[in-house]
């Protein structure tokens, strides 16, 4: 069943204002997850390797050698999952009409941070001076 008009545009306001607040995360959403295949046959080589030193090791009874091999298995799985480069989202802001615009400047913000803090001052900041915003707005 397709989506009315409304329910289309309200989807549509609600990617942006995503977008705006969280493009890191919209990012994420929005990609399709593929990796290049070459960082997964190196490590699947690495992999491989790292299992032949660790039965190696277990063969001749040589724990150095099997935990060698431990680690090239271990670092072949991180390198190919955990390390894999990340790109940067769409930034800006949702305007009241639902347009997105660029960001103001830092300085621009009428309302003094609290207890002389940067603006840049981390994550719960953020969120605590998004909930006094909104808050703000439904009086």
């Amino acid at each position: 069943m397709p989506l009315s008009e409304y329910e289309q545009r309200v989807l549509e306001q609600m990617e942006r204002a995503l977008t705006s607040d969280d493009p890191r995360l919209a990012n994420t959403l929005q990609s399709t997850g593929r990796r290049p295949v070459a960082r997964y046959v190196v490590a699947g080589i690495g992999l491989v390797v790292g299992l032949l030193v660790l039965v190696l090791g277990a063969v001749t009874t040589n724990a150095v050698v099997g935990v060698v091999g431990f680690v090239v298995m271990f670092a072949a799985v991180a390198w190919a999952f955990a390390f894999a480069p990340r790109r940067q989202g769409p930034e800006g802001v949702v305007r009241e009409d639902g347009t997105v615009g660029p960001r103001p400047p830092a300085g621009g913000d009428k309302r003094a941070p609290r207890g002389g803090q940067n603006r840049n001052d981390g994550f719960l900041a953020r969120l605590e001076e998004r909930w006094e915003r909104r808050r703000d707005q439904g009086r």
